[in-house]
């Protein structure tokens, strides 16, 4: 008992001065906090828009390269614009209309894609020709050079790169996504 006597009666307080600074100290470290969050609040949209653009290229790289492999032959071949003869699980060339089921056998139609300096569409129709209703599937890049193939010097080529150029929300450069594929379907001559 008469050892809490004597802690209650020796305990101290804080200077004026020590309360002075430490207040001093306490705001500084709450100034640098406010201004992280602030500053990550800012940049937030900017890394959600740059998120999204890099999985919608992804997206739509994938779904090319998908109906690239299933490719018979590249009818056109420029840096803008790859037209190749593809099998598509529609009940019709340019149909949005899917098989029924799964036996059912794939079509072969025209598939063709068509980037600008903005954005890439795709027309699907009848063997052997090009027409049809172009459909938007990306915008948003910032190149029409999208389209290389290989082998170089080849006439007919069996393998087709996609570059999709994307503007950096923050507006330094690009972001770049690429993929490619072969034609699986040429060699056998399908």
């Amino acid at each position: 008992m008469s050892r809490l006597r004597r802690v209650a009666r020796d305990e101290c307080g804080v200077t004026l001065i020590e309360l002075l600074v430490s207040s001093v100290m306490g705001v500084v470290v709450m100034g640098a906090i406010a201004s992280l969050v602030i500053s990550a609040v800012r940049d937030q949209p900017k890394i959600t828009q740059q998120a999204q653009n890099i999985s919608t290229a992804r997206w739509v790289l994938a779904r090319m390269t998908w109906e690239l492999r299933n490719g018979v032959a590249v009818k056109e071949a420029t840096a803008n614009r790859v037209s190749f003869e593809t099998y598509v699980r529609h009940a019709a060339c340019g149909g949005t209309a899917s098989l029924p089921s799964s036996e059912e056998p794939a079509i072969r139609c025209q598939v063709t894609y068509e980037c600008t300096t903005t954005s890439c569409s795709r027309i699907e129709s009848q063997p052997g020709t090009t027409g049809g209703t172009p459909i938007p599937i990306f915008s948003g890049i910032d190149s029409n050079q999208v389209f290389s193939y290989g082998p170089p010097e080849a006439k007919e080529p069996t393998y087709v790169k996609a570059t999709l150029q994307l503007p950096d929300p923050s507006g330094t450069g690009s972001l770049t996504v690429s993929d490619g594929a072969s034609l699986r379907n040429a060699t056998l001559g399908y």
